[in-house]
């Protein structure tokens, strides 16, 4: 039986990797990513469940961006499921874009920020994914020393706000081990339909729904 109760609204946050061309004019829009697949196989899985998924992901997003908006796109939402998956633009901008990097310091802070308002605010279960990078093309492995620091952060504030953390990239990285990186992120960092698929079925254990 999944974790995830009846008549609950689950809210899906992030970046592109969440927004995945979702119709901003529309707010059931889902995207093309892994909540449209979540969205579509947990009715099929819990028909009465009565479940509603609304996404939030924002392309380009870095965790300031979140701490932004937080108070209109979750807070005032009121959602009883809260799943983030964000990070990777506080480390690949600093990289191609050659902005000023987002210290682990400051990544955290901004992290703590929205989490302490679920809690504080909201009667909301949590979920967080790690940030990820697969190494395609082969310079994405210079953002290791930045994202693995990152990844770690989230790990640990997973455990200290008592949510479900997902190993994200790791699965990712066990994946290679049956395909190429380029098969499941093309440029290392946005899935492809397979990739969504992997984030998606991760998901749907981690809640046990499957």
């Amino acid at each position: 039986m999944t974790i995830i109760k009846p008549n609950s609204t689950v809210l899906f946050q992030g970046d592109s990797i969440t927004d995945c061309g979702r119709d901003r004019s529309n707010p059931y829009s889902l995207g093309d990513g892994y909540p449209l697949l979540i969205a579509s196989l947990f009715p099929a899985l819990f028909p009465a469940h009565n479940v509603k998924f609304i996404n939030r992901g924002i392309s380009g997003n870095r965790t300031k961006h979140l701490v932004e908006r937080w108070q209109a796109d979750c807070i005032e939402l009121k959602p009883d499921f809260v799943s983030i998956m964000i990070g990777i633009n506080d480390v690949w901008h600093a990289f191609d874009k050659h902005i000023e990097p987002v210290s682990i310091e400051q990544f955290t802070a901004n992290y703590r920020q929205i989490l302490t308002a679920i809690r504080e605010q909201l009667d909301a279960q949590i979920l967080l994914m790690e940030p990820f990078v697969l190494h395609t093309p082969a310079d994405r492995i210079q953002w290791r020393s930045d994202l693995d620091p990152k990844r770690v952060v989230v790990r640990k504030l997973a455990q200290e706000f008592e949510a479900i953390f997902i190993p994200i990239d790791e699965i990712f990285q066990a994946a290679t081990d049956h395909q190429a990186p380029g098969y499941w992120c093309p440029d290392g960092v946005h899935p492809s339909p397979a990739g969504h698929g992997i984030i998606a079925k991760a998901w749907l254990e981690a809640v046990k729904a499957i």
